[in-house]
């Protein structure tokens, strides 16, 4: 198969999936192997931005995805009409935050560390899309695990949970009050 024929079909599989699609996958259903579909994937993107497309394929994990621009993101909202989506709470930040650290975590987890009860709100990232059951524990009563998903990713322009920006340990965390205060005398 010639790379035209493959940047072809790997375009039209990202297309018509409309979600991501793991590289295991894409390999098996267009014949290209894995290790060549990165630098394909790149081709496209570059042929997209050279054309100023208001596409591109963004990696998320280990699976692609066909995107549109955020730049252009104003503009689809207008031409669909879509109402804008509410920005989430700080208690639903918070235990994104929580899930998307210690992933997989149960709700039992997340009450623990936040203090209070957060069935609500693990619920409503569920609603999002943001958030996923992952199976279940192995413990008494079995409660279920959940993990981040690829909306969680695209949502916050990451290619993996290994992007996350580090977490401030505790005497990072006490420099930089001090610093504030200091800076506030």
């Amino acid at each position: 198969m010639e790379i035209k024929e493959k940047l072809g079909v790997l375009e039209a599989i990202l297309f018509a999936s409309g979600e991501p699609i793991e590289i295991f996958r894409l390999s098996e259903s267009s014949g290209i192997e894995q290790a060549a579909i990165s630098g394909l994937i790149d081709i496209l993107n570059e042929r997209y931005e050279d054309n100023s497309s208001g596409i591109c394929i963004k990696r998320l994990d280990n699976s692609y995805q066909m995107c549109t621009r955020e730049r252009y993101a104003p503009q689809i909202r207008a031409a669909l009409e879509t109402k804008r989506a509410t920005p989430l709470s700080n208690a639903a930040m918070e235990v994104l935050t929580i899930i998307a650290y210690n992933q997989p975590v149960s709700k039992g987890f997340v009450e623990n560390v936040r203090g209070i009860d957060s069935s609500s709100v693990v619920n409503n990232l569920i609603e999002r899309g943001l958030v996923e059951e992952a199976g279940r524990l192995d413990v008494p009563g079995k409660p279920i695990v959940y993990r981040t998903t690829s909306v969680f990713l695209r949502s916050f322009g990451l290619s993996s949970t290994n992007d996350l920006p580090p977490l401030a340990t505790q005497s990072t965390a006490e420099e930089s009050i001090e610093e504030t205060s200091e800076t506030e005398k």
